[in-house]
């Protein structure tokens, strides 16, 4: 047995090493003597992975034949169900690297997390699972480099915002084709909101989704987008989520809309189980009552720090009432949007430079940005401005070379220089944000860039913007971080092609964007 291999599949799974190979498992027959009702196809809402580690990966799979049904169990039997599962550094398993078994059972939605461990650093590897005769479709991951090591390079791309009834996800199958080493996903993976008739494509069900059954079809609605599975398939996922994965512009345990007639701390709790049940997260993730311990660090050798963070669960609510407002109260000390022991766990990580470039992948906008009357949204970092400058000056404490800041939620493309004084127009930067458009949200968009010539020149630090749909590449050596936004002109249309809107750098130890 390996050193560690912990396998996750609904509550307390079985762990099993060294198990046959996979093979042929026709519907079996009970104690009682009552053979069991074949299963059809149960791999309809894909595979995925996540969290890399040097020595290995959480894999994932759910199994739903029937992913729409009401009862959000997906057509499944009410009973466990034996999932196997390969890994093999060849596509076609030649030769098998690991296999084993695992219990899905009902309780999670016949959910599978598989946390591998042994594998080689740095690697790629491909995997495949089957149940009852029935085999999924294969999934490519990898490692991350050992914790010493150098890479000369790590490819990542970040997507945010993926609103179903609003276009194609032609963006998420443009990035599968990148075939990156890494996808971040910011958030927004889907959208709560009730169905609206007329569109292309609609959300399942009658009404906006509260309880725990419709939140588990309204993932199955879209992890069984063909181009979602692609771009799962692809490569390991690092993802944290923003509001839209429970409510709209929800603040902690506030919600964004009240008046739905539940509890919004049972609400929490059935969105939050519902996201741990449909992503490759690993078991310390698992939500406890209407809590989920979410954000997390994942280590890309000694090129990179990845610190993924959780902008909703802890923070203050929005001040003034939400929206865009001129707010003195956005100032207050005492407002946070990380919670205090999520920033200190922030520069605490900040602090022990395990990476040339500490890259924080969060939700919302963290620049200044003031609209043409001199007003921010409230729901961005520009409404917890002492939660900015405590994390600002935290870096600049502990000599951070190469922060940079990864973000979605606007919808738009976005290149920011970060400095501790908007006001001082000659100040230096102190670092730079990256903002990723939606995969999907807004429809079509436009190449007409968001921020006016009014906005812009109250904002001079920010250097480019861009509406269409699409993503953001990024790519670290150890000399500097190319980022190039990349959009499609049209998610209306299903299948347009992708393309480079804006490229910038960042020279290593010298924050601020230089377009090339």
């Amino acid at each position: 047995m390996n050193r560690r291999i912990i396998l996750l599949g609904g509550v307390g799974a079985a762990a099993v090493a060294g198990a046959a190979a996979l093979a042929g498992s026709a519907a079996d027959t009970p104690a009682g003597g009552t053979a069991r009702a074949a299963l059809a196809y149960p791999f309809r809402l894909g595979v995925a992975s996540g969290d890399p580690e040097p020595d290995g990966v959480v894999l994932w799979t759910r199994l739903a034949p029937r992913p729409l049904n009401g009862d959000g169990l997906g057509g499944m039997p009410n009973r466990d169900v034996t999932v196997e599962w390969q890994v093999s550094t060849e596509e076609h398993f030649g030769t098998v690297a690991q296999r084993g078994s695992v219990t899905a059972r009902p309780a999670e939605a016949h959910s599978v997390h598989v946390e591998l461990a042994g594998l080689a650093p740095d690697s790629w590897y491909y995997y495949r699972f089957r149940a009852e005769g029935h085999t999924s479709r294969v999934g490519r991951t990898r490692t991350a480099p050992a914790l010493t090591a150098t890479p000369s390079s790590v490819t990542v791309l970040a997507a945010s915002c993926a609103h179903y009834e609003q276009g194609h996800f032609t963006a998420y199958r443009r990035m599968a084709e990148e075939r990156p080493d890494l996808i971040l996903h910011l958030g927004d993976y889907i959208y709560e909101y009730g169905p609206v008739p007329g569109r292309a494509r609609v959300h399942s069900g009658v009404s906006e989704i509260l309880s725990l059954a419709q939140y588990r079809v309204r993932h199955a609605q879209y992890k069984a987008d063909a181009d979602l599975q692609a771009a799962h398939a692809a490569a390991p996922w690092l993802v944290v989520w923003d509001d839209h994965e429970v409510h709209n512009n929800y603040a902690g345990l506030v919600e964004g809309d009240p008046g739905h007639g539940i509890d919004f701390r049972a609400r929490r709790a059935t969105a939050y189980q519902a996201y741990y049940e449909n992503m490759p997260l690993r078991a310390t993730a698992r939500p406890v009552a209407w809590n989920m311990a979410l954000f997390r660090r994942v280590r890309w050798g000694r090129l990179a720090t990845f610190h993924l963070l959780d902008t909703r669960q802890y923070r203050s609510d929005q001040a003034c009432g939400d929206g865009w407002k001129v707010c003195p109260e956005a100032a207050a000390a005492t407002r946070t949007i990380t919670g205090p022991g999520q920033e200190t766990w922030l520069l605490d990580g900040l602090a022990a430079h395990h990476g040339s470039w500490d890259v924080i992948g969060q939700q919302v906008f963290f620049a200044q940005r003031l609209d043409s009357a001199g007003r921010s949204s409230m729901d961005s970092w520009n409404g917890y401005l002492a939660s900015r400058q405590r994390i600002q000056r935290g870096w600049l404490d502990r000599s951070v070379r190469n922060p940079v800041i990864l973000t979605g939620d606007v919808h738009t493309a976005w290149a920011n220089d970060l400095k501790m004084d908007y006001r001082d127009v000659a100040a230096a930067p102190i670092g730079v944000e990256l903002a990723t458009t939606s995969i999907a949200s807004g429809g079509d968009g436009s190449d007409t860039p968001p921020l006016s010539d009014t906005e812009a020149a109250l904002n001079p630090h920010l250097k480019f913007s861009h509406g269409r749909r699409g993503y953001l590449r990024t790519r670290y050596t150890p000399a500097q971080l190319t980022a190039d936004f990349r959009a499609v002109s049209r998610i209306t249309v299903a299948g347009e092609p992708v393309r480079t809107v804006a490229s910038f750098a960042v020279a290593e130890g010298r924050p601020g964007l230089q377009a090339i």
